[in-house]
């Protein structure tokens, strides 16, 4: 999915570290947001995947950058990222991965009393009469 972003603003200001080749941003690019999709969010864990996942190291290529590198790299091109991130899910969108749409959620807060002291066992509450008929239930 990556070849289809512009990388065009990354690729601008990219020379890598000075120290070894530097990563395609491509492959460090391809890492976040695979790591997003799944859940992994840390620099640590994205650099372990790709010696422990398979799909981690098909996306990097059979490479290992560092968890500095990623973290770097996600700094470094922050605003870029979410700009590229935007272009990520107009492409699920209309290649049918993702529906979007509203979502409402519910913060009603009830108060309980669900102490382990006041909890009465099957027995116990057939003896005190509580539950042995449903309020719709009609009497004999």
């Amino acid at each position: 999915m990556t070849e289809e972003l512009d990388l065009s603003s990354i690729l601008r200001h990219y020379t890598g570290s000075g120290g070894s080749s530097a990563y395609h941003p491509r492959v460090l690019l391809s890492l976040l947001f695979y790591g997003y999709a799944t859940g992994i969010f840390s620099s640590k864990k994205s650099e372990r995947a790709t010696y422990d996942s398979l799909a981690f190291r098909y996306i990097a290529a059979n490479t290992h950058p560092d968890h500095d590198t990623i973290a770097t790299f996600r700094k470094r091109f922050l605003p870029e990222l979410e700009t590229l991130f935007v272009q990520v899910l107009l492409i699920a969108q209309d290649a049918g991965f993702l529906k979007v749409g509203k979502i409402s959620l519910d913060g009603t807060k009830i108060k309980a009393n669900a102490s382990k002291h006041k909890a009465l066992s099957q027995q116990a509450a057939k003896t005190a009469g509580i539950g042995s008929q449903s309020p719709n239930a009609k009497s004999p």
